[in-house]
């Protein structure tokens, strides 16, 4: 089925962004795109043109979401002004296509705590161990095999010896007792989503010092989660480099009053386009 997105999006660079760990690229260019128990295979077919191997009802009533299309990025790179902050400007501009995806909470959380102190790769292989160990199998519209991911109830009942085989080193622990508590209910990630775009009405500190509570969850993984896992469009994680940017770009200090409600937005772009700059790709 085409689709058309008339807004920013480049599927690579959601990709590469950092936010996702189950996007891979066939040898046909198309993204095979694996999300809680969906996969989808899309691949760009000219600038705003899209092919992806679902029906509409099935694009209408999940991926449409997934893909956050009901957000204008094109719009938020508009409110930063050339003159007044010329690296975001230009951030924003070399980096559009970036979105942020609305993916499940649960899944996005055990993800952001498997991933704590490692590179992409490893991460990537931890969350396909521990979906092939404890999701469902399923096969996708190519008659490729693929493992959901697991629900909590699925990763509360797997046995140490499974969990041992995800390769998850000192955050076993930290993924099963996380796990148990949304089953249980002590930690309830709904009262934290946002049901709105902007996440503007949305207390951050509060949000922040409640992931915090959570075994195993450090003020990054719960910046990343308030991104990535329930769309606070103004959460602002900090990483290594994050702060080579704020020290090099903003010594007087980065304007975050002035880019409420959309900081996470401005630090994905920074965050790509710096990296490409300090690497010599830009």
């Amino acid at each position: 089925m085409r689709i058309e997105i008339s807004d920013d999006c480049d599927l690579r660079k959601i990709a590469e962004s950092g936010q996702c760990f189950r996007w891979n690229e066939a040898e046909d260019g198309a993204w095979r795109v694996i999300s809680g128990d969906r996969c989808i295979y899309i691949k760009h077919e000219g600038e705003s043109c899209f092919d992806v191997s679902c029906d509409s009802t099935e694009f209408e009533s999940y991926w449409h979401r997934y893909l956050d299309l009901d957000t204008s990025y094109r719009m938020i790179r508009g409110k930063v002004d050339r003159n007044r902050d010329p690296f975001l400007y230009e951030s924003c501009m070399e980096e559009q296509g970036i979105r942020i995806l609305r993916q499940d909470p649960f899944e996005t959380l055990i993800s952001f705590i498997i991933s704590q102190n490692r590179n992409i790769p490893i991460i990537r292989r931890s969350i396909e161990l521990l979906s092939s160990e404890a999701g469902t199998e399923l096969v996708d519209t190519r008659g490729v095999t693929y493992y959901s991911f697991p629900e909590p109830w699925q990763i509360a009942a797997m046995s140490g010896e499974a969990l041992g085989r995800c390769r998850l080193g000192y955050r076993e622990p930290y993924v099963r007792r996380t796990a148990e508590g949304v089953l249980d209910g002590s930690i309830d990630l709904a009262k934290m989503t946002c049901a709105d775009k902007s996440a503007s009405d949305v207390s951050e500190a509060g949000t922040i010092k409640g992931l915090c509570q959570i075994y195993g969850v450090g003020p990054k993984v719960a910046n990343c989660m308030s991104l990535f896992g329930l769309h606070h469009l103004d959460a602002f994680p900090i990483d290594v480099w994050v702060k080579r940017i704020l020290a090099d770009k903003y010594p007087d200090g980065y304007p975050i009053e002035s880019y409420r409600p959309y900081n996470g937005v401005y630090q994905q772009y920074m965050f790509a386009h710096y990296r490409k700059i300090s690497k010599g790709q830009a």
